[in-house]
């Protein structure tokens, strides 16, 4: 507990003088180019406001999705020795209900996202 409570007031400490140092050796100064948005090396123009794309959320869910998923796996491949075949059996379920859901999605059109050349035909 000791060498917890000694690193804490160690690093609050360092922030402190880190933050005082910055504020006190910066210039300090207030000027318009401060002031404005600055994004990626260029001045933005026109509204920041815009419609989001739905597909993009889908791809991040799905990859969180299948983020934790491949922790469960991790877990399970450290401790593959003390589960046995029981451990083996549900992990082999696990995969194959996981990459059932992968086909699924990937037939749903749920990993389409941006233009492509088949979807662009119409018959």
């Amino acid at each position: 507990m000791i060498p917890l409570a000694i690193y804490t007031l160690f690093a609050v400490g360092l922030i402190g003088v880190l933050l005082l140092a910055a504020r006190y050796l910066g210039s300090g100064r207030e000027t318009a180019e401060k002031h404005i948005p600055f994004e990626s090396g260029m001045v933005p123009t026109g509204n920041a406001r815009h419609a989001s794309q739905v597909p993009f959320y889908l791809i991040a869910i799905f990859f969180i999705v299948f983020d934790v998923e491949g922790a469960f796996i991790i877990a399970w491949a450290t401790s593959w020795d003390l589960l046995g075949m029981p451990g083996m059996v549900h992990i082999t379920l696990f995969i194959t209900v996981l990459m059932l859901g992968l086909v699924w999605l990937w037939m749903k059109g749920g990993l389409d996202w941006g233009p492509s050349a088949m979807r662009g035909k119409r018959p």
